[in-house]
């Protein structure tokens, strides 16, 4: 029997966070295709759609529905049924996906951003399911397009009191690939949380404010919410 450990979303312990609260498998947490962009997982879409796989709108990103019609095109081809859109699977659905980033995603984020949001997912979530790293990064491009919060990835990060790892200095490490792939993968559209603007981690929030927040998923120890 295939053991499918749940996780569950997120790790950015913040004075003033929550999160959004939904399980995720490991193997749901691997799911990104070569690239990583926006434009690719537009094109695994459109072509699901095109042979009935895909019943919704296409939109360039990688959520359940994704996941499901991938799978399920997997399965019915007689391939390894993983939800990764690896060389095997491409050549089935006889597409080519690209391998830089697209002008929609981070290729459009200078630099500096791109490494300070690395830095951040790092600080907050080093340890945590890929897809939980993904999730903190995805809650701070969630606060910039929100009227809450300062309209900058700089700005929400040294946002007072919003990081403790902003606080305590581990917004300073030096993050690894894991970390920049999952800032780059948030920048590309993919949003664990669907729209959440908090999380934290139960074990150690103390905020009788971050606890009155409705939890819409969680991944690993990290608990998201909207607000």
């Amino acid at each position: 029997m295939k053991k499918r450990l749940t996780a569950i979303i997120l790790s950015v312990c913040l004075c003033f966070g929550a999160l959004c609260i939904a399980s995720v498998t490991d193997a749901e947490a691997k799911n990104i295709i070569k690239g990583d962009t926006k434009q690719n997982i537009t094109a695994v879409q459109t072509r699901l759609k095109e042979l009935g796989y895909y019943k919704i709108s296409v939109d360039g990103i990688w959520g359940s529905k994704t996941l499901a019609a991938v799978k399920n095109f997997q399965r019915d081809y007689g391939l390894k049924v993983d939800g990764i859109v690896g060389a095997n699977t491409e050549k089935a659905l006889k597409i080519t996906l690209s391998g830089g980033s697209s002008s929609s995603g981070s290729g459009s984020v200078s630099s500096s951003n791109l490494n300070l949001l690395a830095r951040c997912v790092y600080a907050e979530a080093r340890g945590e399911p890929y897809t939980g790293q993904v999730a903190v990064a995805a809650v701070v491009l969630n606060r910039v397009r929100s009227p809450k919060f300062p309209n900058t990835i700089s700005g929400v990060i040294y946002q007072p009191l919003a990081f403790t790892t902003v606080a305590d200095g581990q917004i300073n490490l030096t993050p690894n690939d894991t970390a920049y792939k999952a800032a780059r993968d948030a920048l590309n559209g993919w949003d664990p949380t669907n729209g959440c603007l908090y999380y934290y981690n139960p074990a150690t929030a103390t905020s009788k404010w971050i606890w009155s927040l409705k939890v819409e998923l969680k991944i690993g120890k990290h608990s998201f919410a909207r607000a």
